[in-house]
């Protein structure tokens, strides 16, 4: 295996932005699923990369138990030394086709991003073009705001069926509203993917939640053996008891901000704080800043870098995901092309174009149910696009 490090190289301290991304590479049975975990890709996020560390010093004991292979990387290192989010631009925004591409090509950048991508994508590439079975991947974060630990998920029957073992809040939908994120990239590749907010930057819990989710993602992925977990009832318990009560959030609503705008988040908000339709929660250069509708506060920003607002979403009944499912496994996404004004678009087997003219009553909810959950507006055609690996796998 091209990937390996040498295990004297590992240590808590974060590192320097000479050396590798990789924190640590374990191979079991190489032919088994592939875990990557990869930490603080903000770089005023550490409690990923400290979780990682702390993984890396205690999975040596246990490699040769391993039934697959386990990847910890550490994202933003640049940003990481300097403790900020990012030195120039968002890395969590960087991963676009046309970002991608331009590296392909032999482009450089001239951001400090430009370079973590590339980095990123060579050890990234190389995990998966040697993966022999199921690849998953998680994505360690951690919010500015106090509340509770929560799972973002891209809305796929393997991405939820992985999600569902875990004791947390699982956010669905937030794919609609952000541009250019690893999880994007990889989910696009076929990966399994899991975002994890495992509380509030500075906290000293944080890292433990994000280290107890690594020790049972190395159960729920397939990879370690109940049994071979130290005290995994533990980690369990520890999870669930930060994360409160499980449930799955649909995420509806972005305010966007930039720094022009001078977003000031109004104080006291938490995760999940439930607001009302009409409620100021926070102000800009333009004047009060109200919710669009009434539901639950999320990642309200008190932090000097990011364009991400807050987010407001609401609870889902646990009915409506079972009925997507069956749609899904019943092959409704491919059906409902047969709609007035809904056709499948020309270049893209996984999108449609919808002349809302024709198809205005059309509930975007179905749409949902469906995993058509990313929208593009063309003019007055809507194209809505799922994505390309709902329930299969490329890797097995």
């Amino acid at each position: 295996m091209g990937i390996v490090m040498e295990h004297a190289q590992i240590s808590e301290t974060p590192a320097d932005t000479t050396r590798n991304h990789l924190v640590g590479s374990f191979c079991g049975d190489a032919s088994g699923p592939t875990l990557i975990a990869v930490g603080s890709i903000h770089g005023n996020e550490p409690g990923g990369s400290k979780a990682l560390r702390r993984l890396a010093l205690k999975l040596h004991d246990l490699e040769s138990k391993l039934h697959g292979r386990v990847f910890l990387i550490e994202g933003s290192i640049r940003a990481l030394a300097d403790k900020v989010r990012f030195v120039d631009s968002d890395l969590n925004r960087h991963w676009t086709r046309e970002n991608v591409t331009a590296l392909d090509l032999g482009g450089q950048g001239s951001r400090a991003e430009d370079w973590e991508l590339k980095e990123l994508l060579s050890v990234l590439r190389e995990i998966l073009d040697s993966a022999r079975n199921e690849v998953f991947a998680l994505d360690l974060h951690s919010t500015s705001a106090l509340g509770l630990p929560f799972a973002t998920v891209g809305d796929t029957l393997r991405n939820r069926r992985f999600a569902q073992k875990f004791p947390v809040t699982i956010l669905l939908g937030i794919e609609e509203q952000l541009e250019g994120t690893m999880l994007e990239y990889l989910n696009n590749r076929g990966v399994v993917t899991f975002g994890f907010e495992g509380g509030q930057h500075d906290q000293p819990e944080t890292a433990a939640n994000h280290e107890a989710l690594l020790w049972l993602s190395l159960v729920h992925a397939g990879i370690a053996a109940e049994a071979d977990i130290p005290d995994l009832d533990g980690h369990r318990h520890h999870l669930a008891k930060a994360s409160g009560r499980a449930r799955i959030v649909e995420v509806l609503f972005r305010k966007p901000v930039s720094d022009d705008d001078k977003f000031v988040m109004d104080p006291g908000y938490k995760n999940f704080d439930l607001v009302g339709k009409g409620q100021t929660l926070a102000r800009d250069r333009h004047g009060n800043i109200q919710s669009p509708r009434k539901g639950l506060i999320l990642m309200p920003l008190y932090q000097g870098k990011g364009d991400d607002g807050f987010f407001i979403g609401r609870e889902v009944a646990p009915f409506w995901l079972w009925l997507s499912k069956l749609l899904r496994k019943l092959g409704a996404p491919t059906l409902v092309r047969i709609l007035p004004g809904v056709w499948r678009h020309p270049d893209d087997s996984e999108s449609l174009v919808i002349d809302t003219r024709v198809a205005r009553f059309f509930p975007l909810q179905i749409l949902h149910l469906l995993g058509f959950r990313r929208r593009a507006w063309k003019g007055k055609r809507l194209v809505v696009s799922r994505r390309r690996f709902d329930t299969r796998s490329p890797f097995v």
